[in-house]
C-alpha cells in the first residue's frame, strides 16, 4: 500500500536512510579495518553521522507537520529548514573529521589495501546513487528541504566512495611508496562533502528568508484562479513556503461594480478551488481589487 501523505512518503524515506546507512557504516568499518584502508574507515565515519543526520530529518519531518495552533497559526513548517541547518553542520563536521584523519594518515607509514576492498566500494558506490536518487525523488515530490538535504548526504558518500576507490586502485596498481593514495583520496572527498553542503544550505537559507524561487507554481496558481467565475485577472501573488507547504498572498481582481458580499463569496470560492487543485498549498489570503 502506497504512503497517502507527503509526511508519510518522507518519513518512509528517511527510515530507508537510517537503516541503508546502519548497514553501510558496519560494512564499511569492517571492510576498512581489515582491508587496511583508511579511506573506507573515514566512509564508514560519514555514514555514522549521516544516521544522526538522518534522525535529525526524521524528527523535522514530524515536527513540522504538527497542525498550526495559538502559538503558531502558520503551523510548524519552518522547523524543516532549521533542522536542515543542523544536517549541514553534521557534514562539515564529517568532512573536517574525514580531512583531519587523512593528513594524519597521510604521514604515517601503512600497509598496502587489500584488493577485494574494491568489490566492496563498487557495490557501495551504486547502492548510494540508487539511495540518492530514491530519497531526491521523495524529496521533490514531498517538497522537503530537510528530506533533500539527507538525499546529498547519500551522494556525499557515493562520492566519497568513487574517490577511495581510485585512491585504492592507484596504490594497489602503483604498489610500495603509494600507499597512503586513499588517504589523499578521503582528503580530495572531504572537499567534495564541503561544497555539498554549500549546495544544501543555500535553498534552505532561501526558505528561511522568503525568498522568490517560485515562478513556476505562481502561474499554476494564475492558471487556476482565472478558471473561477466572476475572477477577472491575478494581480500580486506572493509565495512563501513552510515546511511541505506554500501560503499564499493573492490579489484578484472582480467586477468593481458587485456588491461586497458577491466580491467575499468569490474570494471563498476562489481560495477553495485553490487548494483543490494545488494540495501543497497551505493558508492562502485573497485580496480582491475592482476592475474598473
Amino acid at each position: 500500500m502506497k504512503p497517502k501523505t507527503n509526511e508519510e512518503k518522507a518519513v518512509k524515506a528517511t527510515y530507508f536512510s537510517i537503516v541503508g546507512n546502519t548497514c553501510l557504516a558496519i560494512i564499511k568499518g569492517i571492510a576498512g579495518y581489515f582491508g587496511n584502508s583508511y579511506a573506507l574507515i573515514a566512509d564508514a565515519i560519514e555514514s555514522t553521522t549521516d544516521i544522526f543526520s538522518s534522525f535529525l530529518v526524521l524528527f523535522g519531518i514530524k515536527y513540522s507537520n504538527r497542525p498550526a495552533d495559538k502559538n503558531h497559526p502558520y503551523g510548524h513548517g519552518r522547523a524543516e529548514p532549521l533542522i536542515t541547518f543542523l544536517v549541514v553542520g553534521f557534514l562539515i563536521a564529517s568532512a573536517v573529521l574525514i580531512a583531519h584523519d587523512s593528513i594524519i594518515n597521510i604521514r604515517t607509514p601503512h600497509s598496502l589495501p587489500k584488493s577485494w576492498t574494491l568489490f566492496v566500494l563498487g557495490a557501495i558506490i551504486i547502492w548510494k546513487e540508487i539511495s540518492f536518487r530514491l530519497v531526491f525523488k521523495r524529496g521533490k515530490e514531498t517538497n522537503s528541504s530537510s528530506l533533500k538535504a539527507d538525499a546529498w548526504h547519500h551522494r556525499s558518500d557515493a562520492i566519497t566512495s568513487v574517490a577511495a576507490f581510485i585512491g585504492i586502485s592507484i596504490a594497489l596498481f602503483l604498489g610500495k611508496g603509494y600507499e597512503s593514495a586513499d588517504d589523499w583520496a578521503a582528503l580530495f572527498a572531504s572537499g567534495f562533502i564541503i561544497y555539498n553542503s554549500y549546495l544544501i544550505l543555500r535553498p534552505a537559507l532561501g526558505e528561511i528568508m522568503d525568498e522568490h524561487v517560485y515562478d513556476d507554481l505562481i502561474e499554476t496558481i494564475r492558471q487556476v484562479s482565472l478558471k473561477v467565475e466572476g475572477v477577472i485577472d491575478t494581480e500580486k501573488c506572493f509565495i512563501r513556503k513552510s515546511g511541505m507547504i506554500y501560503h499564499v498572498d493573492l490579489h484578484a481582481t472582480v467586477d468593481a461594480n458587485i456588491s461586497v458580499k458577491e466580491g467575499h463569496e468569490i474570494a471563498h470560492i476562489l481560495k477553495d478551488t485553490l487548494r483543490l487543485e494545488i494540495p501543497e498549498l497551505g493558508h492562502v489570503l485573497i485580496h480582491i481589487e475592482p476592475h474598473e
